[in-house]
């Protein structure tokens, strides 16, 4: 059985898009007002966690689909 682009990527680059935009948005708030202190080392370690979950999950996502997508 071959999976259509619509059915496997797209929904993918829905999620990861339109929820990576929603994330973003999400930090830009939080930074502008300064509900996270970037000068602080502990503040730093968590804005880091954030980016690297966010790239961690799509990045585990992606494999999967992929591995998937060759059996």
């Amino acid at each position: 059985m071959i999976l259509e682009f619509s059915r496997t990527w797209l929904p993918y680059i829905y999620l990861y898009g339109v929820g990576g935009i929603f994330f973003l948005v999400g930090l830009w708030i939080i930074l502008r007002y300064r509900s996270l202190n970037l000068q602080l080392k502990r503040d730093r370690s968590w804005f880091r966690v954030l980016l690297f979950g966010f790239v961690w999950y799509a990045m585990i996502h992606a494999v999967v689909i992929w591995a998937a997508l060759r059996s």
